[in-house]
């Protein structure tokens, strides 16, 4: 009878701590690529949740695959620990560097292109200054234009009339008081 072995030897748990190292170093790789992401474009506080998750997403994924694969379905606290060992040594040796590079690059980037489109800018912005002219006259002129109608109102609780129409009515209500009879 041909019984499957239940147990991994020293030698293959060492290979299979390795390997979850390297896999760590990967998954550094991985968050460089989000983390230049944020480095290059302006991130708000959701959307780096949101990275976050999928980041922890494929993770999960990349870990359940390795332990199907590589330990016949058996997930192993050191599977996670090689992954942390080998994250945190690729951010501390390689990663730190490579995104403060990426960063100097993105700013040098970043000047280039704004002295290049500068003059297109100060013409925007030339632009808007004489259009808004123009429009905030013309909004001016609409507002005038209502506060010179006067539009009588029906209000809660209150009927106005005409004045003289009041003069000849008695016992009227007048603004919400009762006019008192001669």
């Amino acid at each position: 009878m041909n019984v499957p072995e239940t147990f991994f030897s020293v030698r293959e748990e060492l290979v299979l701590f390795a390997a979850s190292c390297i896999m760590g170093a990967g998954f550094g790789v991985v968050y460089d690529v989000f983390r230049t992401i944020r480095a290059v474009l302006r991130h708000n506080m959701a959307a780096v949740i949101i990275e976050d998750i999928i980041f922890f997403a494929l993770y999960c994924v990349a870990l359940s695959a390795f332990a199907v694969g590589a330990a016949r379905g058996e997930l192993r606290a050191y599977f996670a620990i090689g992954n942390i060992i080998g994250f945190t040594m690729y951010i501390l040796l390689i990663g730190n560097r490579l995104i403060g590079c990426i960063r100097s690059a993105a700013g040098i980037i970043k000047k280039v292109v704004m002295t290049v489109l500068s003059p297109f800018r100060r013409l925007g912005v030339f632009l808007s200054v004489k259009t808004k002219v123009k429009f905030v006259g013309y909004s001016k002129n609409i507002d005038n234009s209502f506060k010179k109608i006067k539009i009588l109102l029906l209000k809660r609780g209150r009927m106005m009339y005409n004045k003289k129409v009041n003069k000849m009515r008695k016992n009227v209500n007048k603004g919400g008081k009762k006019v008192k009879t001669e």
